[in-house]
């Protein structure tokens, strides 16, 4: 069967001992800062559901390598890989062996400062490495949402300076370092 453009990308996320641990990409890798923002509204509605997330802030690591045991068709992993900061935080040059195709960071509400007061939100960016020096350019999605669907803030954009986000320049350097 061809898993070309035809296929769909499926997420399906992944739990253990009640948390949210990441997410299994099925049938094809998501082709554009689009897809990726959809994978997005799936991570940031899951670290909406109470207890999901540990507090504070959790970096996902965006990988094409997959167990051998994986079921079926998955085509790549977005795996939950520390904190900034609390009792599982990242370690310095965790990324630097291999780095990443991308990074997501999600905040659970207790995390987000709602920008719909009446929502209690979670909210999440996602930060696609370019190579700008090749014409690449970086691209990002945030997201805020609640556990029930409720969309406060969706943007996605190519074409961004790190900088000029916290989110994105704290995943940036955690991909540069």
């Amino acid at each position: 069967m061809d898993r070309g453009r035809d296929a769909k990308v499926e997420v399906a996320p992944m739990r253990a001992q009640g948390r949210l641990r990441g997410f299994l990409l099925f049938g094809r890798w998501p082709d554009d800062t689009v897809e990726w923002t959809q994978v997005l509204l799936l991570a940031v509605r899951m670290a909406a559901v109470p207890h999901m997330l540990p507090p504070g802030s959790t970096v996902f690591r965006v990988t094409e390598a997959v167990p051998d045991d994986s079921p079926e068709h998955v085509v790549g992993l977005v795996i939950a890989e520390g904190q900034l900061i609390g009792e599982h935080p990242l370690q310095p040059g965790q990324f630097a062996t291999e780095q990443p195709p991308g990074l997501a960071v999600l905040h659970p509400p207790a995390s987000t400062h709602a920008s719909v007061p009446e929502y209690e939100t979670a909210s999440g960016c996602l930060f696609l490495p370019g190579l700008p020096h090749l014409g690449l350019s970086h691209r990002a999605a945030w997201i805020e949402a609640d556990a029930h669907g409720t969309v406060t803030r969706l943007a996605a954009r190519d074409g961004i300076d790190p900088g000029d986000d916290v989110d994105t320049a704290a995943l940036s350097l955690l991909i540069a370092s």
